[in-house]
């Protein structure tokens, strides 16, 4: 399956399963666990950043419009987007994983743990900036900080089942050139 058309079955999927399915669990109104952003952390390493920012804001935007938000989705999307070229850097020596494999995986990005702080970081940042656009305020910060912990641990759970139920087979490329 090409990589165009692979991307745009699991941008639908993952967005009808968000909207239809987990926005309708809420964990006593204090988690909401986010499982879109699988989209943005699969993404091909050789994507670049304006095409990654610009898929993550279609991403968001999608959410939004069936949230009827004004585009607090898009922009945690972004943010992710933006930051995870530096999130992968970070993580992934130069000459590592990214020019020998096609997207971010358990293992392209070195195992479990590697792969679990790439995610970590990057939902952490999503819906930290998500929540505090929502509140538009610093009012109650433990509502704040509980929700978004909360949600991140519910979110890093379902990434993590999603990433050993939906395992990609990505073969070691050994000619780079």
């Amino acid at each position: 399956m090409s990589t165009l058309v692979k991307n745009i079955l699991r941008f639908i999927l993952l967005i009808l399963v968000q909207f239809f399915v987990l926005d309708r669990v809420h964990l006593s109104y204090m988690a909401t666990p986010y499982i879109y952003i699988l989209f943005i952390f699969w993404m091909p390493f050789k994507f670049s950043r304006t095409l990654q920012m610009i898929l993550a804001f279609l991403l968001g935007y999608a959410l939004d419009s069936f949230h009827h938000n004004p585009g607090f989705h898009a922009a945690a999307c972004v943010l992710m987007a933006y930051v995870r070229p530096f999130v992968i850097n970070f993580m992934i020596p130069h000459e590592g994983a990214e020019t020998n494999y096609e997207e971010p995986s358990l293992k392209s990005m070195g195992g479990f743990i590697p792969y679990m702080i790439y995610a970590g970081v990057l939902t952490l940042l999503h819906n930290t900036w998500l929540f505090l656009l929502e509140a538009l305020q610093f009012g109650n910060y433990w509502e704040f900080i509980i929700k978004t912990l909360f949600s991140t641990l519910i979110s890093l759970v379902l990434i993590v089942i999603a990433e050993l139920l939906f395992s990609r087979k990505q073969k070691f490329r050994t000619n780079t050139v």
